[in-house]
């Protein structure tokens, strides 16, 4: 149970002149959420294929539970929800949950797959004559029915509304809980820090960052000093420490890298100073921060 449940080892992968993956090194742990960020054309979708055994690296390791991914036994052992899906448009979606669960050696069954998921209603409709929404839970479902070990999931809330993606990050804990490993892509940088415990940032081919949440969210080093104030913000602007102001109907927002002085200095210069919130560098400012050096690499 040490062993990762899947793997990539100093993998290159080309098609061409084209390095889609250049020596990359990556652990999908068991019992955790792994997010793989990275902005499009990064590779994400290149290291899924290689994962699944869609496509074999040229040169480096490539396991799914200490095997090739291209053996049955291993495959079995996933499940997968891709950001598209061609299913067939005339069966119901009871028959295709219970079509998907016969590959599987201990599936769950129909009726907790559709508690799970929240389709109780939909399981006696035609897959083509539902929404978009609707069919994203679906496919979900098609990928958690096969009660596996390890998930892919490559931008899984695309299309749901906000209930609905609150009802799949539900279901994705509980199946972390008990053990599953799961491969997260996803636009949606709130989406990871909700969900993840490990995050791996894709550039142009190379893992440029990678750590737990608060490590990755560590390299945004700002913080944000929110407040209602009688201050102008020409005059915040020049206070030592300040790195950016912008402020509307009293309301400032301070960009700092270190709160409590700035701190101090507002509270002594405006006594009626109230609604004071210091918040840390968000996910998504990290990623910013991570990605803009390679991005501007790769323009020059």
């Amino acid at each position: 149970m040490n062993s990762p449940a899947a793997e990539l080892a100093e993998v290159v992968k080309r098609y061409g002149a084209k390095t889609a993956l250049n020596g990359v090194r990556l652990r999908i742990e068991r019992g955790k959420v792994t997010a793989l960020l990275g902005p499009n054309g990064a590779g994400k979708t290149t290291a899924i294929s290689l994962l699944l055994g869609l496509a074999t690296p040229d040169s480096g390791r490539v396991e799914l539970f200490g095997r090739p991914p291209q053996e049955l036994t291993a495959r079995r052992r996933i499940g997968v929800m891709l950001q598209t899906a061609a299913l067939p448009e005339t069966l119901r979606v009871g028959e295709l949950v219970e079509l998907t669960s016969s590959y599987y050696a201990r599936p769950r069954g129909l009726g907790e797959v559709a508690r799970m998921v929240g389709i109780e209603e939909l399981l006696l409709r035609p897959y083509g004559a539902l929404s978009g929404g609707q069919q994203r839970r679906v496919q979900f479902a098609l990928a958690v029915c096969g009660n596996p070990e390890l998930l892919f999931l490559d931008e899984p809330t695309t299309g749901l509304d906000i209930e609905a993606r609150e009802a799949l990050w539900n279901v994705v804990r509980a199946l972390v809980a008990e053990g599953s490993a799961v491969l997260l892509t996803t636009h949606y940088l709130e989406e990871a820090e909700a969900l993840a415990q490990r995050v791996a940032v894709l550039m142009n081919g190379r893992i440029v960052s990678e750590g737990t949440v608060d490590e990755i969210r560590a390299v945004g080093v700002r913080r944000h000093i929110r407040c209602v104030s009688s201050l102008a913000v020409a005059q915040v602007r020049e206070w030592a420490g300040v790195d950016a102001v912008s402020g509307r109907d009293k309301r400032l927002d301070i960009e700092v890298r270190t709160a409590e002085p700035v701190v101090r200095q507002l509270l002594a210069a405006d006594p009626s100073l109230s609604e004071l919130e210091v918040t840390r560098a968000g996910l998504a400012e990290a990623f910013m921060q991570i990605t803009k050096g390679p991005m501007q690499e790769e323009a020059a």
